[in-house]
């Protein structure tokens, strides 16, 4: 995890530099120097290396739980062994106690040997449904206990198998380019785990990129519904009505969005699907740069 941190920690930092390091440039220089270059600005294999540590990070912490959940079952385990072990030590030791009073007394002359025997058959009878009967309650406490933790043994193994299947289809979404593709993978997930919030925001994006803003915002609607803080939802719902030229409501699902945090206030500067509401008022009070838009 800590070199996790790091690498992301240098990337941020690297970026800053080379933000500060830039001078505004004008088109003109600007197209000159994209044609002058000779290998991608940036390499996959960071972000690859990123997200193998997530999930080698995931499948570890879900291995730690289930070795947690066998040695807690082992030691109930254990515990009724004991148990069972004390009531039979307690049995054995009340008949050598019986016996050996049983013997005194015949030998003091108390009673006769039947009356003996069938007092000492009723107490030890009496006794030894007492301690059935209490060990049976325990037995069954135990046998609750152990059913409840294979049955949750059973839903973390089908949890983390779910998870698996997940992570590897967001990872196809990720390395495929075509939104039509995407939007099958993410059809997938939603099979999967039907309340995906983040399926369906980034199903909405890549319907918007197939020109179906009423499809998106059907989308996001059901994201809302099942998470009524979602910010990417509400972002995507500004996306597809400015699409549909319904400047109004994307202004306000925008508000909505910067509200609840500030992290999309460069998105919303250079998403392409947003220019239309650049030159707006409304736009510019709304991110707090009012005529330095």
């Amino acid at each position: 995890m800590s070199r996790i941190l790091i690498l992301l920690i240098i990337i941020v930092c690297s970026q800053v530099a080379r933000a500060e390091d830039q001078s505004p440039v004008n088109s003109e220089q600007l197209d000159k120097t994209v044609d002058q270059l000779q290998e991608p600005l940036y390499t996959p294999f960071v972000e690859r290396y990123v997200l193998d540590e997530l999930k080698q990070l995931r499948t570890d912490m879900a291995a730690q739980r289930v070795d947690l959940i066998q040695q807690v079952t082992d030691r109930e385990n254990r515990a009724a062994d004991r148990a069972l072990t004390y009531a039979t030590d307690t049995v054995t030791y009340f008949f050598y106690l019986i016996a050996a009073a049983s013997s005194i007394l015949v030998l003091v002359g108390w009673t006769s040997v039947r009356d003996m025997k069938e007092k000492v058959q009723a107490l030890a009878d009496e006794k030894i449904s007492e301690l059935i009967g209490q060990y049976e309650a325990r037995l069954h406490m135990v046998e609750s206990q152990l059913n409840e933790e294979a049955m949750l043994t059973k839903q973390n193994r089908e949890e983390i198998e779910l998870t698996k299947d997940i992570q590897s289809l967001w990872m196809r979404a990720q390395q495929d380019s075509i939104p039509a593709n995407k939007i099958l993978v993410y059809d997938q997930i939603l099979s999967l785990r039907p309340s995906d919030c983040e399926a369906l925001t980034y199903k909405a994006d890549a319907v918007l990129e197939l020109g179906e803003p009423q499809w998106a915002i059907n989308l996001c609607r059901q994201a809302l519904i099942i998470d009524p803080d979602n910010c990417h939802a509400f972002y995507q719902l500004a996306c597809a009505h400015t699409a549909r030229g319904n400047y109004d409501e994307a202004i306000r699902y925008l508000s909505e969005v910067t509200e609840r945090t500030s992290n999309y206030r460069e998105d919303i500067l250079a998403d392409e699907a947003l220019e239309p509401l650049w030159s707006l008022d409304s736009f510019k009070d709304i991110i707090g740069q009012q005529g330095n838009v």
